[in-house]
């Protein structure tokens, strides 16, 4: 409803797959995932130079004050999931993605 193309992967192992053969704008990442956890995505998708490039958005159950230890491993950016998530089309979601494709594109503008 935003404007973007999505595309689903149904656990982490199918996420890093995808996003080594597509190289998707930016990645949407769950923490709780089956097969191969979030945090496990995230960090090989970042070590990879294939991917590491790409801007990792986090939705997650876990609370806010994970957010920092998460930017540290890369991600570009963090959303709670909470009612307030997904009220109003998913705006904050929305924004934080934005927000980070916005970043992206002017670090690839500055290069």
């Amino acid at each position: 409803m935003a404007g973007f193309t999505v595309v689903v992967a149904v656990d982490g192992i199918e996420g890093l797959q995808r996003a080594g053969q597509e190289s998707p704008d930016l990645i949407v990442l769950d923490m709780m995932l089956p097969r191969l956890s979030g945090l496990d995505v995230l960090r090989r998708l970042k070590a990879s130079p294939e991917t590491q490039a790409i801007p990792v958005v986090i939705l997650t159950g876990l609370s806010k004050g994970n957010g920092e230890k998460l930017a540290t491993e890369g991600a570009a950016g963090f959303c709670e999931k909470s009612t307030a998530v997904f009220q109003n089309r998913c705006a904050l979601l929305v924004k934080t993605v934005k927000e980070a494709l916005a970043t992206k594109a002017a670090a690839v503008g500055a290069a």
